[in-house]
């Protein structure tokens, strides 16, 4: 739309997206002690392009009755190895969560590793087309294990507090698990750039818990507490990746390209 858009604000979801607008000059940088001191150094774009303004983490999920103490898998990359064959359950590849994933792995084991990783999730896996699939899966007994969001467990929960599948934090001893983001920039040819910010510096602060709480995502402003289902049933505090969001965004390319090359569907 360049000169001719509407918008003030672009907010989506997830980093690639995120990055990809920065990359594409969509946004323009904030000079914020608001935001500079709300969200962490971690959570926002380098160059002050975007913010993040809600956390979703992806991690296991299984059932507690056919998956034992013993043999729970605490890594994304156990999914892969042999004993899991027909007992896992995974976003497709278009998804931009899966591409996010796999992305951070790029990142953090690089590109030949994590096509190891990859191939054997596709070896292992039923490929399913979201995340309340495969958690109503995991509960009937298509699969075991699962990758989801936190929060999409969160709501089931709501409506059914015995639902029969639970929650394990991945990688609690080494990186930590992927988290994913919300996130919102000040368009370039904003018309009114100044109010723009105005609300992005109030989803960040004082808006936290109306923006977050509804969908049971963790705030990225470490002043403001999760909602008290998510403490309840997930705790509030878990070892996260330090990667930053903008890292792993830009390698989103490079991610679509690994996941048709191990032949993930």
């Amino acid at each position: 739309e360049g000169e001719d858009t509407q918008a003030d604000i672009y907010m989506t979801v997830d980093a690639g997206n995120l990055a990809t607008a920065a990359e594409q000059g969509i946004f323009q940088p904030l000079d914020s002690d608001v935001l500079n001191e709300a969200i962490p150094e971690s959570l926002r774009d380098p160059d002050n392009q975007w913010f993040a303004l809600s956390a979703r983490a992806r991690t296991i999920v299984y059932s507690p009755e056919r998956v034992s103490a013993d043999e729970l898998p605490t890594t994304y990359e156990e999914l892969a190895e042999p004993e899991w064959e027909g007992r896992v359950c995974l976003r497709n590849s278009t998804n931009a969560y899966t591409q996010s994933l796999v992305a951070r792995l790029i990142g953090s084991r690089g590109y030949d590793e994590t096509l190891e990783i990859v191939e054997g999730w596709a070896n292992n896996a039923e490929i399913l087309p979201n995340d309340m699939v495969q958690l109503f899966s995991v509960a009937d007994g298509l699969c075991d294990v699962a990758i989801t969001n936190h929060y999409y467990l969160a709501r089931v929960y709501e409506d059914d507090p015995d639902f029969p599948v639970d929650l394990v934090w991945v990688d609690q001893e080494d990186r930590g698990v992927h988290v994913n983001i919300s996130g919102a920039g000040v368009t370039r040819f904003a018309d009114d750039p100044e109010l723009a910010q105005q609300l992005i510096e109030w989803l960040a602060t004082d808006g936290q818990s109306a923006f977050v709480d509804g969908n049971h995502e963790y705030p990225v402003n470490p002043d403001v507490e999760p909602d008290a289902l998510v403490v309840a049933e997930f705790g509030d505090t878990f070892v996260a990746d330090p990667l930053n969001p903008a890292e792993y965004g830009l390698l989103n390319a490079e991610a679509v390209r690994l996941l048709d090359e191990a032949g993930y569907e």
